[in-house]
């Protein structure tokens, strides 16, 4: 099953059971049904302010302590909470639900003797809208963005290596490069490693990842399928990812937040041989539409 269509077949769930409960308490409190759709709508927000609790609730229980320099307060903490949980609406509730309306298909134009063009990988039960913020601030950047969507939601992660390294083939024919540069956001920073360590670098000129538990994140317990079970720390799976030499790495970059709600302990995202880039009060998501993500992806794809 592709993301977008898992995504609107839980939005249809959720509203009508919503929906159904207003509906029930028009007929005991002898309301009108405008008031029930109200509340309807009133669950939903409930419902995903929930959601992302329960990730600030695992990551809380699991964390380690951020460097003195990397610490924040209170108020930060809880502007970081009301951003996650709007990225987590925008994501999952308008964009990546329905994807085909608000991301085109890739601009790829032959650029011989240019820069390496970008592939961008989307992480765990999401689709190439995740990236809908990003590539638009890099293309105007002047850079050539792709986008992939992985498929079926719930696989093997190694199950995606033959998906990317087509898309790879694919860039590179349409933009006349040798290489590609790879960015992969949480599981995406896997399934980079996993087509790495199956096809080499040949293709591959950099790799920057973005809050990818490299070692494992405790959230992925709560996971479905294959690939979730694969996230959880210490599974067969992460340990053959991380024998020595088993990935032949190319110039690589860890990105990632010492206050991330999904990936826990937040120091999983740190992977040998990679240069590290730690960031504080940012929340897994909200790294789609950050500025200072794209500050350093910038930094990080120009060096």
């Amino acid at each position: 099953m592709a993301a977008a269509t898992l995504h609107r077949l839980m939005l249809a769930g959720e509203f009508g059971f919503y929906l159904l409960l207003g509906l029930v308490l028009v007929g005991r409190c002898g309301w009108v049904w405008q008031q029930a759709l109200g509340l309807a709508m009133l669950l939903m927000v409930a419902g995903r302010c929930f959601v992302i609790g329960v990730t600030f609730a695992f990551s809380r229980a699991y964390a380690v302590p951020p460097p003195t320099t990397f610490r924040i307060g209170t108020g930060r903490a809880i502007v970081m909470f009301v951003r996650e949980v709007a990225a987590f609406f925008a994501l999952f509730t308008v964009i990546m639900p329905f994807d085909r309306l608000f991301m085109g298909p890739d601009r790829l134009v032959r650029s011989e003797g240019g820069r390496a063009p970008l592939l961008l990988i989307h992480g765990y039960q999401c689709n190439r809208g995740f990236w809908i913020e990003l590539r638009n601030r890099l293309t105007r950047a002047g850079w050539q963005v792709a986008t992939i969507s992985l498929d079926p939601v719930f696989n093997d992660i190694d199950g995606y290596v033959e998906q990317v390294s087509r898309r790879i083939e694919d860039v590179c024919a349409a933009t006349g490069a040798d290489k590609v540069m790879l960015v992969g956001h949480s599981m995406g920073g896997l399934v980079s490693r996993a087509y790495l360590r199956r096809q080499g670098n040949a293709r591959v000129a950099k790799l920057i990842t973005l809050g990818s538990p490299h070692r494992g994140s405790h959230l992925a317990k709560l996971g479905l399928g294959e690939n979730g079970r694969q996230m959880v720390p210490g599974s067969a799976w992460l340990a053959a990812l991380n024998a020595p030499g088993a990935v032949p790495l190319p110039q690589t970059v860890s990105i990632y937040s010492c206050h991330d709600n999904y990936v826990m302990p937040q120091d999983s995202s740190l992977l040998e041989g990679a240069k590290i880039l730690p960031l504080a009060g940012l929340g897994h998501l909200e790294m789609a539409f950050s500025p200072e993500i794209e500050r350093l992806l910038l930094a990080e794809l120009a060096a």
